[in-house]
């Protein structure tokens, strides 16, 4: 009987460190305005890098380290990917974008999935929004978003990798606005 009760005591214990990792996640990223971010991209062995702001809801500013000058420009409605040769325009509800910068949808996602483990160092939260999967990465000790995987229906997988993480900066408005095409 006594091992019972040990045994219940351990599991109670480590269902409420769970709950209490989410809940602190659900908090900080509630709080959260706009983040900007290095980052490191990697879609199907192609890395690439740079920097990006989000500001909630919808809106990403990315400027990539590339000589092409590439850059990326979400504007709550639009996403436009800009280098010197080329200029691709998108509705943006058409991307896996449109539900990783909208915080609100993903707030409610993450209270109603069970997170997961990854090594001892990350909360992973995973569902499948218009047809494209979506994994979310949180740092277990800052609650930190840290980064995002998709795979889309084409089965491109695309990892995102956030580093340098800075929160609720002050941005100018204009930054997020859609770059014109040459």
């Amino acid at each position: 009987m006594k091992k019972l009760f040990i045994i219940l005591i351990f599991f109670s214990t480590i269902s409420n460190v769970s709950a209490s990792i989410k809940e602190n996640i659900i908090k900080k990223f509630t709080d959260i305005r706009n983040i900007s971010f290095d980052f490191e991209q990697n879609i199907n062995g192609k890395i690439e890098n740079g920097n990006c702001i989000i500001e909630y809801p919808k809106k990403i500013y990315c400027k990539y380290n590339l000589s092409n000058q590439k850059v990326l420009v979400a504007d709550g409605k639009s996403l436009v990917i800009k280098t010197i040769s080329s200029y691709y325009f998108y509705p943006l509800k058409k991307t896996p974008l449109d539900t990783i910068l909208n915080k609100e949808y993903l707030l409610k996602k993450i209270k109603n999935l069970e997170q997961r483990d990854v090594n001892d160092d990350f909360i992973n939260f995973n569902f499948i929004e218009n047809e494209n999967e979506i994994n979310l990465f949180f740092d277990k000790k800052t609650y930190n978003l840290i980064g995002w995987q998709t795979v889309d229906i084409y089965q491109n997988v695309s990892i995102t990798y956030l580093s340098s993480i800075k929160r609720n900066q002050k941005l100018q408005k204009e930054l997020f606005k859609l770059p014109q095409q040459n």
